[in-house]
């Protein structure tokens, strides 16, 4: 069994005591867990548990020059110690963080993983001069192979940021690789210092950059050099101080794994429409695994991927003040299990979609991608903004949505904004239901055609549709029987043999179905039944 610290179970109210104690799990949940709090004073109050871990003596071997930085020891709200081991600046050798009691490791400021390859693997012939600002701090300049850094976290590590003079973020560069790879009962957790010493709470954000994987897929919209025509496009990571380029022409391209992943309270603005999103993919391949992997309270997107080709399963993005998961620059992307839940009254769209229409109207070039088995939750009125519903496509992109779920009561559900009849957007729908609000499921304004159909013609063609359906969910995001009442979309392999072929819609078939549990944690917007609070750290 695990202890957690943090606040007081979720769900457990105080106009129920007598059914909700210490060994009491709300709904979806199951087993028995012991809280503690740095948040308020639960009832009855538990016996304290104070001191349960001791700081390391030292910190860890790490290969890379320079090794961990031994910066003291940090408290949280329970007495816990932790002895800090800071990054490096740059990881300029394969190294190891392993999970070893009485360890939080930290980052200061921005890390990266290995130097910049460049558009394409560089050898003695044709060298790259590397564009990573922490390489050429350390006299590293010209590439004649891929630095081929990896760097890998063991199931359990807790790695905490807080930032220097520039935001703190972890930047895995082209021709370097990362190996996260939780459990299902051990977690990696990214998050924020606020975090760590308690002072982090339901609605905190914008504590650190994020995660960016970069790699070589091919992208649009190039910033930093090339252009599409000529297949050498590049881009630069949007809110990086200094470059942290991607791109090229390798959709395999393999930039490592994380699965069983928690990344908490991150996102940062530099400035207007230049964000760091909790997890950003810029021009990944097929051979990056991602699965399991849960996104807390990011001040920008979930999770944002440019370009490239991804496959990504088993995604929860909570609390995202922005979009859930937004897609853009020619991406070749499939999605599936799909949990995306917002504040009350907070957030942007569920799923923001575009290449923000500097390509032509060639199928090769535009945004392909499908997402399937989601469930999308949104309670209250959406702030105004610009996205306007809760899904926005856009911008030259072809776009599936099978077996999904929307349940958006206050907000429009669906817009869709075309330019050209030669150069639109479109999508296809099957096995989609929708909740949606009193003014409609779609927005009706003129920005919603795509050459001669709206969104309302394009929805109504697919199969197994429905735009007003009652639902009955359950544990705020569970099928209830008018979602399991709903026959899935049999073909769903024709869009990809990455697919899982089910028969039902929606993230979460019934209470049996409980891939969510376990490596996640709780809060007001959504209980997950772990136990563990995202205002607390877990503690073995």
């Amino acid at each position: 069994m695990k202890k957690f610290s943090g606040l007081m179970l979720l769900g457990c109210s105080a106009l129920a005591l007598a059914g909700c104690g210490a060994d009491d799990i709300a709904s979806p949940g199951a087993g028995s867990v012991v809280v503690n709090n740095g948040g308020g004073t639960p009832t009855p109050t538990p016996t304290p548990t104070t001191g349960i871990i001791e700081a390391a003596a030292e910190c860890p071997t790490f290969n890379a020059t320079g090794g961990l930085s031994n910066d003291g020891t940090i408290e949280d709200p329970n007495g816990n110690s932790w002895r800090i081991c800071t990054l490096p600046a740059l990881v300029d050798a394969s190294s190891s963080l392993p999970n070893e009691a009485g360890v939080l490791y930290r980052i200061n400021g921005r890390v990266d993983v290995g130097c910049d390859g460049g558009f394409s693997v560089p050898t003695s012939g044709s060298p790259y001069t590397t564009t990573t600002a922490s390489c050429l701090n350390a006299g590293i300049s010209n590439l004649t192979s891929d630095t081929s850094v990896e760097l890998t976290i063991d199931p359990g590590v807790i790695v905490y940021a807080e930032n220097a003079a520039d935001p703190a973020w972890l930047a895995v560069n082209r021709g370097n690789t990362i190996q996260a790879n939780g459990t299902a009962s051990s977690p990696i957790v990214f998050t924020s210092r606020q975090n760590v010493v308690g002072s982090a709470t339901d609605s905190s954000d914008r504590q650190w950059g994020g995660i960016v994987l970069l790699g070589r897929g091919i992208i649009t919209d190039c910033t930093a050099g090339g252009s599409v025509a000529t297949q050498d496009c590049q881009r630069e990571t949007e809110g990086a101080a200094t470059p942290a380029t991607f791109g090229g022409r390798n959709n395999g391209y393999s930039a490592g794994s994380m699965r069983y992943v928690q990344i908490r309270y991150s996102g940062y603005n530099l400035a207007p429409d230049a964000e760091l999103q909790s997890l950003t993919g810029g021009g990944l391949g097929t051979g990056t695994t991602l699965d399991y992997i849960q996104t807390v309270n990011s001040s920008d997107d979930g999770s944002e991927f440019f370009g490239g080709a991804v496959n990504m399963k088993h995604y929860i993005a909570v609390n995202a003040d922005d979009d859930s998961l937004d897609t853009d620059t020619g991406l070749k992307g499939n999605f599936q299990y799909l949990l995306l839940l917002q504040r009350a009254g907070a957030g942007d769209a569920f799923f923001e979609i575009d290449s923000n229409n500097n390509i032509n109207s060639d199928p090769a070039d535009r945004q392909q991608s499908t997402f399937a088995n989601f469930t999308a939750i949104q309670s209250g009125n959406r702030p105004d903004n610009s996205d306007e519903a809760s899904i926005l496509v856009r911008g030259d992109a072809d776009i599936n949505f099978v077996n999904g779920i929307i349940n958006t009561p206050s907000n429009e559900c669906i817009r869709i904004d075309g330019r050209t009849a030669t150069g639109s957007a479109t999508f296809t729908a099957n096995s989609v239901v929708m909740t949606c609000g009193d003014t409609g499921p779609f927005l009706s304004t003129g920005s919603q055609y795509s050459g001669t159909n709206t969104a309302e013609d394009m929805f109504n063609a697919g199969t197994n549709n429905n735009a007003s359906i009652t639902s009955t969910l359950t544990s705020t995001f569970v099928n209830g029987s008018n979602e399991n009442g709903v026959m899935a979309y049999a073909n769903i392999a024709d869009f990809s043999s990455f697919f899982d072929v089910v028969d039902y819609i929606g993230a979460v078939r019934d209470a049996n179905d409980t891939w969510y549990r376990g490596w996640t944690c709780d809060n007001a917007t959504a209980d997950f039944g772990t136990g563990s609070l995202c205002t607390g750290l877990p503690v073995a």
